[in-house]
């Protein structure tokens, strides 16, 4: 990546590893130039950097997980599609005169054996970002996923999904065309099905729009993404009228991995590189590809009777609370 990419793409938190790294850097190129041996103060700054590298990400606030879960250069859901999976067929439409480009589905085969995969899919700039609404699905995506799911169900393929989205799309259009009414009939629609599901959350988990295709027999999420009942800058405004509390909001929500694994809600969290999944997106495509395979093993061995129950006992049990 050029020095102009990382400046682009530099988190504040991460300023100074970025300066530490940039100084090694001249150094480097200045001992090049000058055919002066400084090996030993390079290794001793590069050492000082991994140090610095690794306290940083080991002290991570929850606004600074979800600056993480949005950096502009996270692996998308076509990202792991590529890196992880064979034979990827993607299927288009709602059958309703209506193709949704920020949720995209297909047929794959994950070391042999057919898939159905369905995810949110966010632009890598501006306007890719235009053309695929940021992420956020209009009832005709929810629609495509719904009808592509149930075509799973009925050849028995496993469906994986891939939550990464701010929350659904939230225009008057959306509501026009019933966004409230889609996002419901496929939480319905989704304890019903017969063949194991895999939710994953790969970014960022937001609202109705992540749970739209979220509803599985076993939730993965990574290490630095989040997943929220609203995005914090909402939840702020709804609460104190001030979206410019949503740091105060990120902390309340308890939305990231290691909240929610406590919580019980999460039943499985991946580790990132160190410096998150768009530092490595191979790295991260392996975690993941291992996790999937363990979990779809262990549920294939599962009845559908028994699928379906541990999906309801799953969802069921969340906010539950005893007062003391």
């Amino acid at each position: 990546m050029s020095k102009t990419a990382r400046r682009t793409y530099m988190l504040d938190f991460e300023k100074p590893l970025c300066e530490l790294e940039s100084r090694i850097q001249q150094i480097r190129e200045l001992a090049e130039e000058t055919k002066v041996d400084v090996s030993e103060e390079i290794s001793k700054l590069e050492q000082r950097a991994t140090q610095l590298r690794k306290e940083i990400f080991k002290t991570l606030t929850p606004t600074q997980r979800l600056q993480l879960a949005r950096h502009p250069r996270r692996p998308s859901t076509l990202d792991y599609i590529q890196a992880i999976f064979d034979e990827w067929f993607e299927l288009h439409g709602d059958r309703l005169g209506y193709d949704d480009p920020a949720l995209v589905g297909g047929i794959a085969r994950l070391q042999g054996r057919p898939v159905m995969i369905l995810g949110h899919q966010k632009g890598r700039d501006t306007k890719d970002n235009i053309a695929r609404n940021f992420g956020m699905a209009s009832p005709g995506g929810y629609r495509k996923a719904i009808r592509l799911m149930k075509h799973a169900n009925r050849f028995r393929l496993p469906i994986l999904t891939f939550l990464d989205t701010p929350a659904a799309w939230a225009g008057v259009e959306a509501e026009k065309f019933g966004q409230g009414e889609a996002i419901a009939y496929n939480l319905r629609e989704m304890f019903n099905f017969d063949v194991p599901i895999i939710c994953t959350v790969i970014g960022e988990g937001g609202s109705g729009g992540a749970l739209g295709i979220g509803v599985g027999d076993r939730l993965l999420m990574f290490e630095h993404a989040v997943y929220s009942v609203a995005p914090p800058e909402t939840c702020a405004a709804i609460l104190w009228r001030d979206a410019k509390k949503a740091e105060q909001a990120t902390a309340a929500l308890k939305i990231t991995a290691a909240n929610l694994k406590e919580l019980g809600i999460v039943d499985l969290v991946l580790r990132e590189p160190l410096r998150g999944a768009h530092a490595d997106p191979l790295g991260a495509s392996a975690t993941l590809k291992e996790a999937l395979l363990e979990n779809l093993e262990d549920l294939s061995q599962m009845s559908s009777e028994q699928l379906r129950d541990l999906r309801y006992q799953k969802f069921r049990t969340i906010g539950v609370f005893q007062e003391i």
